[in-house]
């Protein structure tokens, strides 16, 4: 096995069971400069001069977004990490997941998504506010479900976020603890957005607030049916 193939399984143990009938569409460990997918796709990402990499933090090696005021000017499109647009980020009408492991001690903050409110064709992301993480996806009609921690996780340590839409529900765990659904149907979401880590990627600081995130990022795989 080789040393791609190797870093590829040590990250899929460390973010947990995938979710079940979705294959990858992109899965990165953040433990190199360069945003490296070691899923099928090869989408690999463009990381911004102000993200620190090569952090150690308690056993993993990850992104370190420094902290930073979330809403407050300037813009820091260096913030973030950039995925180029591509189908599999998409959900379409089916199934999707996405798992994060992060840490932080502050908020609010988006710590992914893939399109924004104003995205033709809906959007998805996993933010945080006062310490409760919550994923979301609103489809091209504006109908949204979401599902919400029933914890904090803003403790600074480290945390994996499963968030798990299907046509008819979102469901999501924290730490592979018990499951948190809220019924409701979203149809297709797919839009032209690229797929960003650390905040919004089309924002002023003065309309838009660009929800930076701070904290450190150590995976996320990104699945489809």
């Amino acid at each position: 096995m080789g040393q791609r193939s190797w870093a590829a399984l040590a990250l899929l143990l460390a973010l947990g069971p995938a979710s079940p009938g979705t294959t990858i569409s992109g899965l990165w460990g953040f433990d190199e400069p360069a945003a490296t997918d070691l899923g099928p796709s090869g989408l690999t990402g463009s990381v911004g001069e102000g993200v620190e990499t090569g952090v150690a933090q308690d056993g993993a090696i990850a992104y370190r977004f420094p902290d930073v005021a979330p809403n407050d000017p300037p813009v820091r499109p260096e913030h973030l990490v950039t995925v180029d647009d591509s189908p599999g980020l998409d959900p379409d009408d089916g199934v999707f997941a996405v798992t994060l492991r992060f840490r932080t001690t502050s908020s609010p903050s988006n710590i992914a998504q893939k399109g924004q409110r104003s995205s033709d064709g809906g959007y998805w992301k996993v933010e945080q506010d006062d310490g409760i993480v919550r994923c979301l996806f609103m489809d091209d009609q504006g109908r949204g479900v979401s599902a919400s921690s029933t914890g904090r996780i803003d403790d600074g340590g480290w945390h994996t976020v499963l968030c798990r839409r299907t046509p008819d529900d979102v469901t999501m765990w924290v730490d592979g603890g018990s499951a948190v659904r809220v019924a409701g149907a979203t149809g297709t979401i797919a839009n032209s957005w690229p797929l960003t880590i650390g905040g919004k990627s089309r924002c002023d600081q003065k309309w838009v607030g660009c929800d930076y995130f701070s904290g450190d990022v150590d995976g996320l795989r990104v699945e489809k049916e």
